[in-house]
């Protein structure tokens, strides 16, 4: 996911993307701890993805925050 795409989304979109992305990462490590992982860069770019989405809650958490004083 790109950054421009991340900055479209609305913010429960965000949340339900981030919650897909955990949930997504959790099974990639079992599936990792198994020896069934084919595509272990896919590892590496949800964990990516998810702190895409981190950063851009957090922005616009502090862009509200400035707004409001």
């Amino acid at each position: 996911m790109k950054p421009q795409e991340v900055r479209a989304l609305s913010d429960a979109e965000l949340a339900q993307k981030l919650e897909d992305g955990r949930v997504e990462l959790f099974n990639l490590r079992f599936q990792m701890a198994t020896s069934r992982l084919d595509n272990t860069a896919r590892v590496t770019s949800v964990k990516r993805d998810i702190a895409r989405i981190q950063t851009e809650i957090r922005a616009r958490e502090l862009a509200a925050a400035n707004a409001s004083k």
